[in-house]
């Protein structure tokens, strides 16, 4: 059997002009975890990462940790079907449709935009993004500019594939990737409804460790969400 270890990204620049870079707290998170796995004595056959920013810089903030404990860290492998789904068609394109056709939805945006504060921005955030991510799931309103859900899911499907192809036995795989295809990964794992996937996407800390035993023939959950890098709760974030 061999071990893929599935890495959130570090928390994000969320309400920020670009989200796509770790914030102060994201950098620390991921520089714990290499310190975590450094005094672990960690050693990884492959390290594979998604082609954002967020992802990138997780993973070598990582190496870095293990790397200045004399511990070999692979060059990571950039691959882009480790991307997050498309969050910026959904909020620039599917949403505006929603707030025309829902006026629940157009409620929670409105919630949304004119929150104050961290936190309730946070909150009125998410639950409108909950909302969004149902109706995309749904397929409701295709858009050919957009991902789809069955897109996205064959997506992580050809990761897991080539993962179990590539690897030999008794091999340690890490990947940095983000909380939509760790919660696809874990759906297939547990053979769970698409509505579930979202339910653990939305439960994944960033930072977080989601490991799978697999062969080539049998991929299962060994454990989800897990940070024992990260023994204050001041440093968990979901977003």
């Amino acid at each position: 059997m061999s071990l893929l270890t599935l890495v959130r990204h570090g928390q994000a620049s969320f309400d920020a002009d670009d989200y796509d870079r770790l914030s102060a707290l994201g950098e620390q998170q991921a520089r714990l975890l290499g310190q975590y796995w450094a005094n672990q004595r960690m050693a990884f056959d492959e390290v594979y990462t998604g082609p954002r920013s967020r992802q990138q810089k997780s993973a070598e903030l990582v190496g870095m940790g293990l790397q200045q404990a004399g511990l070999v860290w692979p060059e990571p492998v950039i691959l882009s079907d480790l991307d997050e789904y498309d969050l910026e068609g959904l909020l620039k394109r599917l949403a505006p449709r929603l707030v025309e056709l829902h006026p629940e939805f157009a409620q929670l945006m409105k919630d949304y935009q004119c929150s104050v504060g961290e936190q309730n921005r946070l909150r009125d955030f998410q639950r409108m993004f909950e909302s969004l991510l149902r109706h995309w799931q749904s397929a409701e309103l295709p858009d050919e500019d957009i991902e789809s859900w069955a897109a996205f899911r064959n997506r992580v499907d050809r990761v897991i594939r080539r993962v179990q192809e590539q690897s030999g036995r008794g091999r340690r795989v890490v990947v940095f990737t983000s909380g939509g295809f760790i919660g696809g990964a874990t759906q297939q794992a547990l053979k769970v409804s698409d509505s579930t996937a979202l339910e653990l996407n939305w439960r994944i800390r960033n930072c977080s460790l989601t490991e799978f035993v697999y062969t080539r023939n049998r991929f299962s959950l060994d454990s989800f969400n897990t940070i024992p890098h990260l023994s204050d709760a001041a440093l968990w974030t979901y977003r």
